[in-house]
């Protein structure tokens, strides 16, 4: 028993490590924010670390979402908008859709969440990611608990989620691709770029319409 104990304690006090240098990201990057660029380079172009469904590289039309699974408004857009984006756009292979990681506060459960969506491995990638956002009140209440329970649910056992989100490369990883999401001009979450133009629904408070979206995406697509 206080072997059970004594792993659990330091289980806790890795996590909590990684919480500090998470938050220390989240202060750089917030700090960042108002050097960053406000033009959509780079936003259009493959970028590492890029996860993507639908089209192959290449594609006519690439649609790049910047997001975060603890973004309020990006759950709402998932929940209201993400199905039909996919059968319309996605599932035809009409477009390349990339998922680019932003955290937004609290930050290392954010970054935590990516961590364990990548240990999952490409092809459960997205169905962690959605789980996760489709799970914030829950993660509020007790994000360790929900992390580690959408960890397992993606084949991962508790040690390989604790590796996941105390990992080193998975946090220089998380800093390198905020940073690009600041210089190309991602100032806040959700937000949707087709063919590097930055696609903007004036007055919404629940991030581009998916009737703004379709309109872009149908003009590239018709060109």
């Amino acid at each position: 028993m206080s072997d059970q104990i004594s792993a659990q304690i330091s289980g806790r006090t890795r996590y909590a490590a990684m919480n500090r240098r998470a938050a220390m990201t989240a202060a750089t990057l917030a700090a960042m924010a108002t050097l960053a660029g406000c033009g959509g380079g780079g936003a259009g172009a493959p970028v590492d670390g890029d996860m993507a469904l639908g089209a192959a590289e290449g594609a006519k039309v690439t649609v790049v979402e910047y997001a975060s699974i603890t973004c309020h408004v990006c759950a709402a857009w998932q929940a209201e908008h993400w199905d039909g984006l996919k059968r319309a756009y996605v599932d035809t292979n009409k477009v390349r859709y990339v998922f680019r990681e932003i955290p937004t506060p609290p930050a290392q459960v954010a970054i935590a969440g990516f961590a364990i969506a990548r240990c999952a491995g490409d092809d459960k990638y997205f169905d962690v990611v959605h789980e996760l956002l489709s799970s914030q009140d829950e993660m509020r209440a007790d994000p360790r608990a929900t992390l580690f329970r959408v960890g397992n649910g993606a084949g991962l056992s508790n040690e390989r989620v604790q590796q996941c989100i105390t990992d080193e490369a998975a946090l220089t990883g998380a800093e390198e691709r905020a940073k690009a999401a600041r210089a190309a001009g991602v100032d806040g979450t959700p937000t949707f770029f087709v063919n590097g133009v930055k696609i903007i629904t004036p007055g919404s408070q629940s991030g581009t319409s998916l009737a703004d979206l379709s309109k872009a995406i149908d003009a590239e697509l018709a060109k």
